[in-house]
């Protein structure tokens, strides 16, 4: 097992904005339409995190990576590859995060380039990641890091938005390292389905409807569903199907089973969704966090969480974790991690 290929764990990263958003905050916002109760109840949301202006995507990402550095006590100049899964709302449009990143916090010996695949985007990642280390004998150790505000966007008067009231803002790292034998990257699966592309974006604001005077304040609340009820429809015929599918594949190819996982790390969604996932893998709530007082910081959720399951002692030596992620698009995909030794 020793000299066994592996990729392991080295240690996360988490920024948090110093301002929140309550459910009570997030109903007004509604104009009436949901009621602070049902927030609370049926979204699932304590509070929300909500940037300041120096709370920049890419800065953001910087703090959390700066964190996982410092954590792991490694020097900077020993990463050598950098994959910022940060989104592409960020302080300057057609700057590379990661290289922004990569001056920041001095690992001059790393190369870096920007991937994205809406909040699916970290398990991606992973796969990339794990598949780069084991080709080539250069990368020995990955960054993974990103800042998210795409709550920015959100019309909380919207109805159809009410999916993503729960957008929150923060950033997230995770360092990977070759051969480390422990908190083990096993194996990923990533599914998509393309005729679900265009059903949701920021309309306004691209080459195909871009902003002008007359548009302006309203290009920088759309954030929508642009069309809501093929969206809706297709999600309710394939997205649980999918995510399954995701998440068998992965502990397949991990050698394990559903009845292997020890600690869901899932983004999050509304309270109902959240529990039917987890009766479904016959696991309880004390063995996955969820996300009521953080939000959905998007494609960071599963970074948060594999965070604080540590932290809380519900991720111990020998945990089998599931990370799962669904984003639009429409991407699935789960990973599966073993923590603890495994010299």
């Amino acid at each position: 097992m020793v000299n066994k290929p592996n990729v392991g764990v080295l240690s996360t990263g988490i920024y948090l904005p110093k301002q929140t958003m309550s459910a009570e905050d997030i109903a007004a916002k509604t104009g009436g339409n949901w009621t602070a109760e049902n927030v609370t109840k049926k979204l699932g949301i304590h509070k929300i995190y909500v940037p300041s202006e120096e709370d920049g995507t890419q800065e953001m990402a910087v703090k959390a990576a700066k964190q996982a550095i410092e954590k792991a006590k490694i020097d900077p100049m020993d990463i050598d590859l950098i994959l910022d899964i940060g989104e592409e709302w960020k302080e300057y449009p057609l700057t590379t995060s990661a290289l922004y990143v990569q001056g920041a916090i001095g690992a001059m010996n790393a190369w870096g380039i920007d991937l994205q695949n809406r909040c699916a985007t970290c398990l991606s990642a992973f796969k990339m990641a794990k598949d780069m280390m084991m080709a080539d004998d250069d990368i020995n150790t990955v960054l993974i890091v990103g800042g998210y505000r795409n709550g920015d966007f959100v019309d909380f008067s919207d109805p159809n938005m009410s999916m993503m009231y729960n957008l929150s803002a923060g950033g997230g790292a995770i360092l990977l390292k070759k051969h480390l034998h422990r908190n083990l990257l096993l194996d990923s699966h990533v599914k998509a389905d393309g005729t679900l592309a265009r059903t949701a974006g920021v309309e306004i604001g691209g080459t195909k409807n871009p902003i002008t005077k007359d548009n302006l304040h309203e290009a920088y609340k759309s954030l929508r569903l642009m069309e809501p009820k093929k969206m809706k429809d297709r999600l309710n015929e394939v997205s649980m199907d999918n995510w399954f599918e995701c998440i068998d594949r992965a502990l397949e190819k991990s050698g394990k089973t559903r009845q292997d996982l020890d600690y869901l790390a899932i983004l999050h969604i509304k309270r109902s969704g959240h529990l039917g996932m987890l009766d479904a893998l016959g696991l309880s709530e004390q063995q996955t966090t969820y996300l009521e007082d953080y939000g959905h910081m998007g494609q960071l959720d599963q970074i948060l969480s594999l965070h604080l399951g540590v932290e809380s002692g519900k991720i111990k030596d020998g945990s089998t974790i599931g990370l799962i992620a669904a984003g639009i698009g429409y991407v699935w995909g789960a990973s599966i991690i073993q923590w603890g030794d495994a010299s």
